[in-house]
């Protein structure tokens, strides 16, 4: 069974200098409206849409057949791909998820996708997951009709402008994990997990690879001069730029401090098995000494000196005793046990 497109649209609208119209209406009638007076353009905001809601969409629009695979499929790596007629950026965004504990299941970062197709009319923002809704910033861009009055490349730069900002709070909840998790490594008689370290070195990983990409498209959108970027925008990418390039030399940074608390935890272990084993070691060199001579004693030969004196058995237990509290003294005084 076949599902309207309307079902996946969660926004739509028309915007002429800026201001929306009132009254709900479809994508395919809006479109019609501003191709008609030739004023305005048309945003749409999709989520999760199948195959056969994008199908139907891009014969509205003109859109590429490849722009509705992956508008369809999702998954995409960040990119930035130029059509005859419309600009496509995906991009992965991030949420950082409230945690008590951090153990071998935790997940740290959620993430999800957001894909925007810009044209001279248009543009439609595809959200995959239930990471970064847009509704909020459709209504901060429609207080401020003055940004919108710049077109829709204004609502593409909105978009990247939201998520590199989540990309910097996701980073900064980050460092402070990695601060926490630094400073109960080296506090004194602390034992903190490996798994710990190494589930925050996954999700920084999974962080780096999410947010690393996408800083070629955003200097394309900054520097080169694409038809529908006009310069004006053009200025605005080149801030955000900034901002991620900021966020993505903080993400190698952290990935950098985690892989060296992973080798100082690797230290401290291996610090901690020798002490384990110099301690093992010394009681057995203490155990040793009484084993030994009752050995010599259990040998049952006939012709054995003391066998036969009065106070041998309490000598021989004095003699254990005493080298077993001489050994023990020793080893306390080295620092082994």
């Amino acid at each position: 069974m076949t599902v309207p497109t309307e079902r996946a649209v969660v926004g739509c609208g028309v915007y002429v200098d800026g201001v929306r119209e009132p009254g709900h209406v479809t994508h395919q009638a809006a479109l019609e409206r501003v191709r008609e007076t030739g004023r305005g353009f048309v945003w749409i905001g999709l989520h999760d849409p199948d195959r056969h809601q994008m199908e139907a969409l891009a014969s509205v629009f003109g859109l590429h057949e490849l722009i509705t695979e992956d508008a369809a499929a999702g998954r995409q790596r960040p990119k930035l791909e130029v059509y005859e007629n419309s600009l496509v950026l995906a991009m992965s965004t991030v949420e950082y998820l409230e945690h008590q504990k951090v153990t071998d299941t935790t997940d740290i970062v959620s993430t999800g996708e957001i894909m925007v197709i810009l044209g001279r009319d248009f543009v439609i923002t595809v959200r995959h997951g239930d990471v970064a809704g847009l509704s909020g910033l459709r209504t901060e861009l429609e207080g401020t009709p003055e940004r919108l009055a710049r077109g829709p490349a204004a609502v593409m730069h909105a978009v990247v402008d939201l998520v590199v900002d989540g990309y910097l709070r996701v980073a900064e909840k980050m460092s402070r994990e990695v601060d926490d998790l630094e400073i109960a490594v080296f506090a004194p008689r602390t034992r903190v997990g490996i798994e710990q370290i190494y589930v925050l070195k996954r999700e920084l990983l999974e962080l780096k690879h999410d947010i690393a990409p996408l800083a070629f498209p955003l200097r394309r959108l900054s520097v080169e001069h694409l038809d529908l970027i006009p310069s004006v925008v053009r200025h605005y990418f080149r801030d955000v730029h900034d901002h991620h390039t900021r966020v993505a030399a903080g993400i190698s940074t952290l990935d950098e401090q985690i892989t060296s608390l992973v080798h100082a935890a690797m230290a401290m272990i291996g610090v901690q098995q020798n002490t384990d084993m110099r301690r093992i070691s010394a009681w057995v060199a203490i155990a040793v000494v009484p084993t030994m001579i009752a050995g010599i004693y259990g040998m049952n030969f006939t012709n054995m000196p003391e066998l036969r004196s009065e106070y041998g058995y309490y000598v021989v237990l004095g003699v254990m005793a005493a080298a077993c509290t001489g050994l023990f003294l020793l080893f306390r005084k080295n620092r082994w046990l």
